[in-house]
């Protein structure tokens, strides 16, 4: 059943004075599990649905509307579906003590998938609901495949489980189901001719599975004793030049990448990340892959507001500071600003992590006020979650009345510069 968290003005529901904290037990019968169910079965014209007000009392309407009209019901966030994986590379393992709560969440939700876009493994579905996926026809979905064949998956994965995936996307796609896939690539364990094996497996599937991407695995402080490894520069390479080989397959057969690197694998190979081109119609930004180019591109073609004698600061990543110099020293000269690149050494999951988006507060906090005098400072806004809280959960404003000059948070440069 799912409870009701908001009636809205003028809806069905508040016309029939549907109460907040109210659950929705079944609707013309069948039980409704959750929000995606609800969304499902409210859209038919005719509804028998039951209710079990705050009391635990039962009140069934009937009620009849055109198809497609919703009841104006916004459920409560339904309970998460985790994780039973034991993964070699799990990230969440790497996480340190006293950061957001969320973040310690070992979520595998294929409703997670379907509206939010995060990857899930597949294994915690027993039969009925995998068959829900096909019936409820949710798609896309994103996968993390990680290898094809059965043992190497399992022994990722860290369980005995898992290993029949090409029979179920192979089931999902022939279902009219569109999948995008992904691989962490982890050196010793699913590289070399594990990922071409992989890469073969997925092309096979057909056109239904949309993309696959493959980002290197990525450690912290915390998990360094796990029996994998960071990428080394020519392993990043070498996996660079399999994703190549299959692009130019993909291109050549359907007009599409298909095949993408992540920006992370450009950096740890030391090269430059491709053009806008490679990115198709960017179906992958949050996965990591084309955010650095859509920086650079965003860098490229913004005009930037006279900021003559300004000092700004602009805080990132360590290893993204040396990617955004050069597109930095060109606005300066076209703003007249000083602007400078403040790199962030990640102290809290330790230097092996750079990437902007998983900055400590105090990290950024530290890194500022060594800085010097600063005008402003520019800050990533992946860095805060939707309460603008750090990941070490450092409140924004926090950071704000520690520090004397102003803080922007941005996404995107262009943006930031001109909201000074």
């Amino acid at each position: 059943m799912v409870r009701i968290a908001e009636i809205l003005p003028g809806s069905i529901a508040e016309e029939l004075r549907l109460r907040i904290g109210s659950r929705i037990v079944r609707i013309n019968g069948d039980p409704v599990r959750d929000t995606i169910d609800f969304r499902f079965m409210e859209a038919d014209g005719r509804l028998e649905v039951e209710i079990q007000d705050p009391s635990g009392a039962g009140v069934v309407y009937e009620i009849e509307k055109p198809a497609g009209e919703a009841l104006g019901v916004v459920p409560a966030p339904d309970a998460v579906r985790e994780c039973a994986n034991k993964c070699v590379f799990c990230f969440i393992d790497g996480n340190p003590p006293d950061v957001r709560q969320s973040l310690y969440l070992r979520d595998d939700d294929f409703r997670l998938s379907f509206t939010y876009g995060s990857y899930v493994t597949l294994t915690n579905l027993g039969p009925r609901g995998f068959q829900r996926l096909i019936d409820q026809r949710l798609s896309p979905l994103y996968v993390s495949v990680h290898a094809t064949e059965p043992e190497v998956r399992m022994r990722l994965l860290g369980v005995p489980r898992g290993g029949d995936i090409l029979d179920r996307l192979t089931e999902l796609v022939e279902a009219g189901t569109e999948v995008h896939t992904q691989v962490v690539l982890c050196p010793g364990w699913n590289d070399g001719e594990h990922l071409e094996r992989t890469i073969d497996d997925l092309w096979r599937l057909g056109p239904n599975v949309l993309s696959l991407s493959i980002v290197p695995v990525g450690l912290t402080r915390y998990n360094l004793n796990r029996p994998v490894r960071l990428l080394e520069p020519r392993e990043a390479e070498a996996a660079i030049e399999g994703v190549d080989r299959a692009r130019r397959r993909a291109r050549s057969e359907r007009g599409t990448g298909w095949a993408y690197a992540g920006d992370e694998m450009f950096l740890a190979a030391g090269r430059e990340v491709p053009g806008p081109d490679y990115y198709d119609d960017w179906p992958l930004t949050e996965n990591g892959v084309g955010a650095v180019r859509r920086f650079l591109d965003d860098a490229a073609s913004m005009s930037p507001p006279p900021l003559s004698g300004k000092r700004i600061g602009i805080v990132t990543g360590t290893r993204m500071a040396e990617v955004m110099a050069p597109a930095v020293r060109r606005l300066a000269r076209a703003s007249g600003a000083a602007l400078e690149v403040i790199p962030v050494e990640n102290r809290l999951f330790g230097p092996t992590v750079t990437t902007a988006g998983l900055l400590a507060g105090e990290d950024v906090r530290a890194a500022v006020q060594a800085a010097g005098p600063l005008d402003a400072v520019l800050i990533p806004a992946e860095a805060l979650n939707d309460d603008a809280l750090f990941i070490d959960s450092l409140p924004l404003a926090s950071l704000e009345a520690t520090l004397p000059m102003d803080v922007v948070p941005a996404y995107a440069l262009s943006a930031a510069l001109d909201a000074l």
